[in-house]
């Protein structure tokens, strides 16, 4: 019972964190130009590019984690970019005064929550499922 148990929650927190993913990589193509105008208005460079390749990833990668394919790279890479997305878009130290201040904080504290998350499914990858 207490394995059926982990691999259940395990595949839901799995899911979980590729829709986490997946439907933001979705509204990235379905948005686009909102996406594009918010990189740009943080000085992202190479926007034009970068953009389009995120979208690719948090959906291909999304998926992988939802069927449980490929879990352990798609975990790290997702990781990576996280990280790099937080440091990049959520810089709250640089809006002090600034009204977004705590939203922007929030953001950046729940990403590495997610960050977190990601890193742990990496280390669990394989010992529960064996897909």
């Amino acid at each position: 019972m207490n394995n059926a148990l982990n691999n259940t929650t395990y595949a839901i927190g799995r899911a979980l964190l590729g829709l986490y993913f997946l439907v933001p990589g979705i509204f990235k193509v379905t948005q686009y130009q909102n996406h594009l105008d918010l990189m740009l208005s943080k000085s992202i460079p190479l926007s034009e590019v970068l953009l389009p390749v995120t979208a690719v990833l948090q959906i291909g990668l999304g998926i992988f984690l939802i069927i449980g394919k490929y879990v352990r790279v798609s975990a790290l890479l997702l990781f990576g970019m996280t990280i790099l997305i937080n440091l990049s878009i959520h810089n709250f130290w640089a809006l002090t005064g600034d009204p977004s201040y705590a939203h922007e904080l929030q953001n950046f504290v729940k990403n590495l929550g997610i960050a977190a998350g990601l890193l742990v499914l990496s280390g669990s990858s394989g010992k529960l499922d064996s897909r």
